[in-house]
Order: C-alpha cells, then sequence, then structure tokens
C-alpha cells in the first residue's frame, strides 16, 4: 500500500495545547502558518474511505486517519453489498478490481419461513442486478487504494482524541501517532468512525428512532459447500444465512434474538450453529461438516438507531449516523449511499451553490427518507415474532409469482421500497394474480381487490388499515407514513423530493 507522501505528523502543524475537557480544544488568535484541509475524515474504512475518494475527484484537500494499520480486515462484518452498492462501485471505477479479487457474483436471494420457499433473481438497481459479498481485507483495500489515487492524504496508525473548536464551530481534531499529539485544522470534521463514534460523542450528537437490539449472531468460513447465491431461513427461534465470497469460501451464519442467546449461554459454538442448520438445511448442513471450517468463530450484534449526523463545522457518515441489525446484511450498501450524499451536498456547498447548514441538512434528509423504510423493515424482520398465517399466506402467493417474488428479494436487496411493496395497490395486484384464498382475512382483502370495488372511495384505506394491522412495527410505520403522505402529497418512500427541507417527516420530530 503506498500513500500519498507525508510524514505523518507534519512539524510546520504544530501541537496546540490540550484542555481538561477531551472533547474540546479551544484555538485563540490565528495559526498563519497552519495549514487548512478542506475535510478531515477521521475512520478509513468504507464510509470514511468512498466519502474521501469523492471529495478528493472534486478537487478538495482532504486528511483521512484511521487508528488502525492499513490495509486490514475487518473481521467483525459479513460483507455482502447488495445491488444499490455495487451500482456505486462500478460508477466509481472499483467494480473490476472486487471480479478480479476472485469474488462470485451473486444473483439470487432466498429466504424460506413457513409454507414459503423463495429463491429468486434481484431486481436491478439501474442495470445492476448482482451481488458481492468480497471480504473486508479486499472490499477496504480497494477503497483505501482509489481514495489515495485520488489525492487523499491517508495516515494509518493515528488516534483521534479530540475535536478542536474555535467560536462553538468544529476547526479541527487532536490526533496522536507515534506518542505526539498535534492539532490538524480543517473547514470540515467527518466522522466515519463507526457504531461508537467518538466524533459523534464528542460533537454531542444525539441518536433517535433507537431500537433495542434485536439480534446476536456467530459464524464462521467453510470450504467444500455447493452455496453459489443466497439463501436464507428464518423461523420464531432463528434467523440463518450463506453466501459465496473470496477464495471458494462460503460465509455461514445463524442468529438469536440477543435475550435468548444471553440466556442460553452458548460454549459451543459450532453444536449450536448445526443444532440450527440441521433443522433448516440438512443437505447444507452435511456439506459444511464434510467441508472444512476455515477460520474461528465470530459473533456480534448492533445497535439500532438514527443519529443527528451534523453540525457546525462537522457531520458523520456511515454506522456512525445510522446503524440497523444486521440481519438484512445492509451495512456497506448504506454507508457506500450515504457516502455519495454526503459528498454530493458538500461538493454543493463547497461550490457555492447552498450554505453548508442546507447541505448537511439535505444530506441527513435525505439519508432518513431512502433509509427509514429499509429500517423499519429490517427491525421488525429481526424480531423474529411469528409471521401470522395470513401474512405468511399472502407471501407465499407473492413468491409464485416471478415478479412479485423479485419484489420479495427486493426488500433485502434494498432495491424494493417497502412502503411500495406492501401498498394496497401493490398487494391487490398479488391477490388478483394468485389462486384462491386460504384464509378468510385474505379472502375478504382478495374481495376488495378486485378492479370494480378497489376503485370505490375509501377501499384503498381499508384495505390499508387490515394490511397494516397484521404486519407489526412494520405496520405501525406503514400507518405513521400514511400520515404523512396525507400531510405532505408527493412525497412517497424512495421518490421523496429531497428539496422539500421544511418537510422533514423522517426526521426525530416524527
Amino acid at each position: 500500500m503506498k500513500f500519498r507522501a507525508s510524514t505523518g505528523m507534519n512539524s510546520a502543524k504544530f501541537a496546540q495545547p490540550i484542555t481538561s475537557n477531551p472533547k474540546m480544544t479551544y484555538l485563540k488568535g490565528s495559526c498563519p502558518n497552519m495549514h487548512i484541509y478542506d475535510a478531515i475524515i477521521v475512520g478509513a474504512r468504507v464510509a470514511g474511505c468512498a466519502t474521501g475518494m469523492l471529495l478528493a475527484k472534486a478537487g478538495f484537500d482532504i486528511l483521512v486517519v484511521d487508528r488502525d494499520a492499513l490495509p486490514s480486515d475487518k473481521p467483525h462484518s459479513t460483507h455482502l453489498i447488495h445491488p444499490p452498492g455495487i451500482r456505486r462501485l462500478r460508477d466509481w471505477g472499483l467494480l473490476q478490481d472486487i471480479e478480479n479479487s476472485g469474488c462470485p457474483p451473486i444473483h439470487e436471494y432466498g429466504l424460506a419461513v413457513g409454507t414459503m420457499d423463495l429463491m429468486a433473481p434481484l431486481p436491478p438497481d439501474g442495470d445492476v442486478s448482482t451481488a458481492f459479498a468480497p471480504r473486508r481485507r479486499v472490499l477496504d483495500a480497494i477503497l483505501l487504494d482509489a481514495a489515495v489515487a485520488a489525492g487523499a492524504e491517508v495516515r494509518p496508525e493515528t488516534l483521534a482524541t479530540g475535536l478542536v473548536y474555535e467560536q462553538e464551530r468544529v476547526v479541527g481534531v487532536r490526533l496522536r501517532s507515534g506518542g505526539r499529539e498535534v492539532v490538524e485544522r480543517a473547514r470540515l470534521v467527518i466522522g466515519a468512525d463507526g457504531v461508537n463514534s467518538r466524533v459523534g460523542t464528542w460533537a454531542g450528537a444525539q441518536k433517535y428512532l433507537e431500537r433495542p437490539r434485536r439480534l446476536t449472531s456467530i459464524w464462521s468460513y467453510w470450504t467444500g459447500t455447493s452455496v453459489t447465491e443466497v439463501p436464507t431461513w428464518r423461523d420464531d427461534h432463528n434467523y440463518a444465512f450463506a453466501w459465496p465470497t473470496n477464495d471458494g469460501a462460503v460465509l455461514a451464519g445463524v442468529t438469536w434474538r440477543s435475550e435468548d442467546f444471553k440466556r442460553l449461554k452458548i460454549k459451543d459454538k459450532e453444536a449450536a450453529l448445526f443444532g440450527v442448520m440441521d433443522r433448516f438445511d440438512p443437505q447444507l448442513a452435511a456439506q459444511m461438516r464434510v467441508g472444512e471450517r476455515i477460520e474461528e468463530w465470530r459473533t456480534g450484534s448492533v445497535p439500532n438507531y438514527f443519529r443527528e449526523s451534523f453540525g457546525a463545522g462537522w457531520a458523520l457518515v456511515g454506522d456512525a449516523g445510522y446503524c440497523r441489525d444486521p440481519s438484512t446484511a445492509a451495512g456497506i450498501t448504506d454507508a457506500l449511499r450515504s457516502a455519495e450524499y454526503l459528498a454530493e451536498e458538500i461538493i454543493c456547498a463547497w461550490e457555492g451553490k447552498v450554505s453548508e447548514e442546507q447541505a448537511l441538512a439535505r444530506y441527513e434528509y435525505r439519508r432518513n427518507v431512502r433509509q427509514r423504510p429499509i429500517y423499519e423493515y429490517t427491525t421488525d424482520f429481526a424480531r423474529l415474532d411469528p409471521y401470522p398465517s395470513d401474512v405468511l399466506e399472502i407471501m407465499t402467493k407473492a413468491s409464485s409469482v416471478p415478479r412479485f417474488a423479485q419484489g420479495l428479494t427486493g426488500l433485502f436487496a434494498q432495491t424494493q421500497d417497502p412502503l411500495e411493496f406492501f401498498s394496497p395497490h401493490n398487494m391487490s395486484q398479488i391477490l388478483r394474480e394468485t389462486g384462491a384464498p386460504e384464509s378468510f382475512r385474505i379472502g375478504a382483502l382478495k374481495a376488495i381487490s378486485s378492479p370494480n370495488v378497489y376503485r370505490l372511495p375509501g377501499v384503498p384505506a381499508v384495505m390499508r388499515a387490515m394490511l397494516a394491522s397484521r404486519l407489526g412495527d412494520m405496520g405501525d410505520y406503514l400507518r405513521e407514513a400514511e400520515r404523512a403522505r396525507n400531510r405532505w402529497r408527493g412525497m412517497t418512500g424512495w421518490q421523496s423530493n429531497p428539496e422539500l427541507l421544511e418537510e422533514k417527516w423522517s426526521t426525530p420530530a416524527s
């Protein structure tokens, strides 16, 4: 790995006095010889390197720092990238590097639950309908190289120890490396430092729309299996997953509700995993036993939240500003998207098109409007609550029709808006095109979904209420989103107008 020429700590950028508050250093007066970066990004993983690359490509002076040696692996990641993330990597000229790494493309996702056994092609994001699951040592090195090639300066093994303020605005960061601590200044400090973001903590960024930790996972890597796509399995107790990655290996894992995982006090991870996999897919379990587990066991659980993601002189990107249960493997895709959104808005501000405050507000708003439906779908899915029989019936019916089956895979792959999939219009189409109903409720829904009845005033609202009442937390969100739509016509799911900054139904006020 070659980094842009840097001594690590430029002697011309002298250290400032340190206050007793680890969050703040206040600079008094000016430092005429101090270099001021356009942005300092704390964290050189997916979100940090992607943001740094995009800003450096636009001609800005960017410093990216990370406490770890680089490049390096990030083992507590399941590293699946859905089509929206792959499209961005393709557009940035990086997809070929992933393909050259030997990581196989993925074309189908599946979910087996109750009577539904789904495996369907991925609906496209634009013209991209493939996924990849490159190991993080591969992906992170590709993004790091891209940031450096774009002109960003990167300092590995450099710890951020606090923010620097001037008249209540963040103007820099305290950094420690090799036993020395200095201050570096910037127009904007960006926290890309993950779930436990120190930048977010120092800036006082508050979390909102929090949900409890839902699931705890154990996983590892095997050779000798036939997995080429993404099969997943779910019941009232567990969720399991598998997908191919580099070097002919397959990642496979099992989750429990976090409270169950603590109660069970699992010590023998192999016995616990195979106990679940034998129930879900005995054939794959047999292949895994015959094959070889090639790495140690991993265990993980993450919180669910949005966090205030901008203020005077600072912003958050990636997991620092928004995190969700990993059951839908959304983390990397979300990080790439938020990096793009943030870079686009910062460039608008620095080109003088809008103020910095307007640009950063628009960034957080765009992120929330795009991610909130995915967040609600994910946190609801991760509860592992039993699907009501009528909900399972309609999902099973949908899985029997190719275009609706693709819609189901798109919920996981982030190419299907949950608000649109569970809309009365889409549900009515599913019911019209599938067989005779088995339950009374589905029969009633099918009756009112007929064209002559569905067009009557009030019928879609009745259908929406019937659907929402059966969808748990996701149903609550569908009702909330509909109330917002009634207030602000034209704002619908992912098609919302990001210019309507005064109408932020997906922010803490909601």
